[in-house]
């Protein structure tokens, strides 16, 4: 299910995989304990750190 997305995520990839708004795409990567990757004023998580993130928050599911 990975196989087609890039290692680094942006919000637009977040919300696509994570099938949410872009509002919430934004407000999960503003998150203080989301594995948010700053770079300048741009947001973006590593597809590996999404995964860790949600195994932890959800009890052991991941996509």
């Amino acid at each position: 299910m990975n196989n087609n997305l890039p290692n680094v995520l942006t919000a637009k990839d977040l919300q696509a995989y994570l099938h949410m708004s872009r509002a919430g795409a934004y407000n999960l990567l503003s998150r203080a304990d989301f594995p948010t990757l700053h770079i300048g004023k741009r947001k973006f998580v590593t597809l590996h750190n999404l995964q860790q993130w949600m195994e932890k928050n959800t009890g052991g599911i991941a996509l």
